[in-house]
């Protein structure tokens, strides 16, 4: 087994973004025991972010583990960053995980991000919220916001916007005269995992308000390895999510159509570019399917 950041790649999408990103490897494991890094993180692959220049850097997430983190810190400080601040794109684990390492500067978050992280504080801190490890110690929020905040990078205008997609706390970023999204995970490549299935309906809403930003490109936080590298993803990944999320949302209706191949409903997705195939996402796939059903009892 490769050890701990063996896998992990430094890819330099756009000039003055710098990506962070470990998994999709078949059979890469941090630990056999059940544990949350390896599981819907690692397994599929998982980025984070930085905007830097003149000195400053915005780290969007905090990665996975304190190491993670620590190698993002190393290499933003190689780059000549001494002032960083931190947003964290909403609450779950495998994006706050390393905000230790980034303790001494101002960490950003939507109300409802420090609101979710300071109910489930204790439970994060010692081991107890689902698998493990812990996170010791979870970083609070320093500064909070909603609905919209605008901040400058090195010279760029960043919006922090929030949405009511994949959780109800999440926060992207849109940097409008590059017409650039940086989505955390209310964008998903090749398809969206479903933390919340009693969401769906509003999640659509959202997409559509979230559409009406054309972006040109879009990072997000799990994604094929290449196509982030590349530059991103178009805004063919908003209209994919918000097809295969508007499926979920009707069928409890339909429950018949649980068994669609998961091929055919990304056939047309995949064929235009808007996600790239990953078998690695038939479990996730499978996964949304009882959850949506098991919501709608």
């Amino acid at each position: 087994m490769t050890g701990l950041l063996g896998h992990l790649r430094l890819f330099e999408p756009l000039p003055g973004i710098l990506a962070w990103y470990d998994g999709r490897v078949p059979g890469y494991r941090l630990d056999p025991a059940p544990n949350w890094v390896d599981e819907g993180a690692l397994s599929v692959g998982i980025a984070a972010y930085a905007i830097w220049g003149d000195g400053e850097a915005l780290v969007y997430d905090t990665h996975v583990t304190t190491a993670h983190a620590e190698r993002m810190r190393a290499d933003l400080a190689a780059r000549g960053v001494t002032r960083f601040r931190v947003v964290l794109s909403h609450w779950h684990r495998d994006h706050v995980a390393g905000t230790a390492v980034f303790a001494d500067s101002p960490v950003i978050a939507s109300v409802r991000t420090a609101a979710h992280l300071a109910r489930h504080r204790a439970a994060l801190e010692d081991g107890s919220f689902g698998t493990p490890p812990a996170i010791r110690p979870l970083i609070l929020p320093t500064a909070t916001f909603d609905g919209e905040m605008r901040i400058a990078v090195a010279g760029r205008e960043v919006r922090l916007l929030t949405f009511d997609i994949h959780s109800d706390d999440a926060t992207v970023l849109w940097l409008p005269r590059e017409r650039l999204l940086l989505a955390g995970d209310t964008l998903e490549d090749p398809l969206t995992y479903v933390a919340e299935p009693e969401g769906l309906r509003r999640h659509v809403a959202e997409l559509a308000r979230m559409s009406a930003l054309c972006p040109d490109r879009i990072l997000p936080a799990h994604g094929d390895p290449g196509r982030i590298a590349a530059g991103g993803f178009g805004a063919g990944l908003i209209a994919a999510t918000a097809r295969y999320v508007g499926w979920l949302a009707e069928l409890p209706g339909q429950p018949a159509r649980a068994s669609t191949p998961l091929a055919a409903l990304l056939a047309g997705d995949i064929a235009a570019g808007h996600v790239v195939a990953c078998d690695l996402y038939d479990e996730v796939h499978a996964e949304n399917v009882a959850a949506v059903l098991q919501a709608a009892g």
